[in-house]
C-alpha cells in the first residue's frame, strides 16, 4: 500500500462513524420522539443544535489541526463523538439529550474536518477522487446501520452500540493520523474573509445544502404516509445515494474542473428539489441524495483548488460553518413553514438550490477577478 493510501482508509472509517449524527437521524428521530414525548419541532431543535456545534467547532479543531498536526485534536474529538452517543442513550429528559447530543456534534464536526483535509493535503493531484473516496463513508456507513436500528424500539440500544463500537476504533484510528510535513502555499483564514469571492462561495454553500439538510432532517416525517417498509428502504437508500456519489463526482471533477462540477451539481439539487415540489419525493429524495451528497465534497476540493491547502483545514473549517446556517433554514425553519403550508415549504426549498447556483456563478468571477488582480497562480477549472 502506497504510504498516503492509509490516510484515506483513516478517514473513510471515520466518515463510517460521523455520518450516524446525520444521515441515521431519520432512523433514529421517530425512537427520540416516543422516548422522550416530545413533538417534532422539539426533537428538531437537536438536530439543529448538531448543525451548529458541528460547524462551530470545526473551525477550533481546523486551527490546531493546521498548526499542531490532527493526531491529538483528533483522539480528544473521537471521544466526544463516542461520548455524545453513549450519553444519550442513557438520557432521561429531552434537555439532558441536547446537552449529550451537542457534546458529540463537537466530536463529529472537528472528526470530519480532520478527514476530509487529509485527502485534500495528501492528493492534490487527484483531490477529487480522494475527498470522494473518504466522504464516501459519510453515506455508507449510515446506509449499513439504518435497517438496523429499525429493528429497535427504542433509542438507547442502538445508541449504546454505537458508542462503545466509537470509542474503540476511531481514537485509534486517530493515533495514527497525520498531514504532510510539505504543503502548496495558500491564503490564511483572515485574507479570505476580507474577499467578496469567499462570501459568494460561502453562501453559494450555505443555500445549496439546504435541500439536503431538509432530506437528512424530515424524510422520515414527509414520508410517514409511506408504508413501514417502504420507508425503511428509503431512509437507507437516501444515504447509500449520498455516499457511493462522492468518488463518483469526485472523479468527474477531476477530470472536467470543480468549478463546472459544483455548478451541475447545484443545478441537478434544483431540480430534486421542484420534483419535490411536483410531489415526486422518492425521485426527489434519490436525486438530492446522490447529489446533494458530493456538495460538501466538491466545495472543500474548489477551496483548496483556489486558496491553497497549507490552512486548508481552517479554511474548509470556516465554509463548513454555512452548515449550520443551512442547518436552521433546512431543519427549524422548513419544518415550521411546512406546517403552516406544504406548498409554501416546497418552493422554499427550490428557491434556495437555485440561489446557491448563483452565488456559485457570482464567487467565481469575483475570484478570477481577484486572482487576476494580485497575479496569484492558483487557477479556477
Amino acid at each position: 500500500m502506497e504510504r498516503r493510501q492509509r490516510f484515506i482508509v483513516i478517514g473513510l472509517i471515520t466518515m463510517l462513524f460521523n455520518s450516524l449524527y446525520q444521515y441515521s437521524w431519520n432512523a433514529l428521530e421517530p425512537l427520540f420522539r416516543s422516548g422522550f414525548q416530545v413533538s417534532l419541532v422539539q426533537v428538531e431543535v437537536a438536530f439543529t443544535l448538531f448543525t451548529i456545534f458541528s460547524t462551530g467547532f470545526q473551525t477550533v479543531g481546523g486551527h490546531f489541526a493546521d498548526k499542531q498536526g490532527p493526531r491529538k485534536i483528533g483522539i480528544i474529538s473521537a471521544i466526544f463523538a463516542a461520548v455524545g452517543f453513549l450519553g444519550t442513550s442513557f438520557s432521561t429528559s429531552i434537555y439532558e439529550f441536547y446537552v449529550w447530543w451537542s457534546l458529540g456534534s463537537v466530536g463529529e464536526g472537528i472528526l470530519y474536518g480532520i478527514a476530509s483535509n487529509l485527502a485534500v493535503k495528501w492528493y492534490a493531484d487527484r483531490r477529487g477522487l480522494a475527498t470522494g473516496l473518504v466522504s464516501l463513508g459519510f453515506g455508507v456507513g449510515a446506509s449499513a446501520i439504518n435497517p438496523l436500528i429499525e429493528t429497535f424500539s427504542s433509542f438507547r440500544e442502538p445508541t449504546l452500540l454505537i458508542g462503545i463500537s466509537e470509542i474503540i476504533a476511531v481514537p485509534i484510528l486517530m493515533w495514527f493520523a497525520e498531514y504532510p510535513k510539505k504543503q502548496n502555499p495558500g491564503r490564511t483564514p483572515s485574507e479570505l474573509l476580507k474577499t467578496w469571492g469567499w462570501w459568494s462561495l460561502y453562501l453559494s454553500f450555505v443555500m445549496a445544502a439546504v435541500p439536503l439538510t431538509v432530506m437528512s432532517s424530515s424524510l422520515a416525517y414527509l414520508a410517514k404516509d409511506f408504508s413501514p417498509e417502504y420507508l425503511a428502504l428509503l431512509i437507507s437508500v437516501f444515504p447509500f445515494m449520498s455516499g457511493v456519489s462522492r468518488p463518483i463526482i469526485g472523479h468527474l471533477s477531476d477530470k472536467i474542473g470543480r468549478a463546472k462540477s459544483v455548478a451541475m451539481t447545484d443545478l441537478m439539487m434544483f431540480l430534486g428539489s421542484v420534483l419535490l415540489l411536483v410531489g415526486f419525493l422518492p425521485i426527489s429524495a434519490v436525486i438530492i441524495g446522490f447529489f446533494g451528497g458530493s456538495t460538501i465534497t466538491l466545495y472543500f476540493s474548489l477551496v483548496g483548488d483556489l486558496f491553497g491547502s497549507k490552512f486548508s483545514t481552517s479554511n474548509n473549517a470556516i465554509l463548513y460553518t454555512g452548515k449550520a446556517v443551512a442547518g436552521v433554514l433546512g431543519g427549524v425553519v422548513f419544518s415550521y413553514l411546512f406546517l403552516v403550508s406544504h406548498l409554501g415549504s416546497f418552493i422554499y426549498v427550490s428557491v434556495s438550490s437555485i440561489a446557491g447556483l448563483l452565488f456559485l456563478i457570482v464567487s467565481v468571477k469575483a475570484v478570477r477577478s481577484e486572482n487576476k488582480k494580485k497575479g496569484n497562480s492558483f487557477v479556477i477549472s
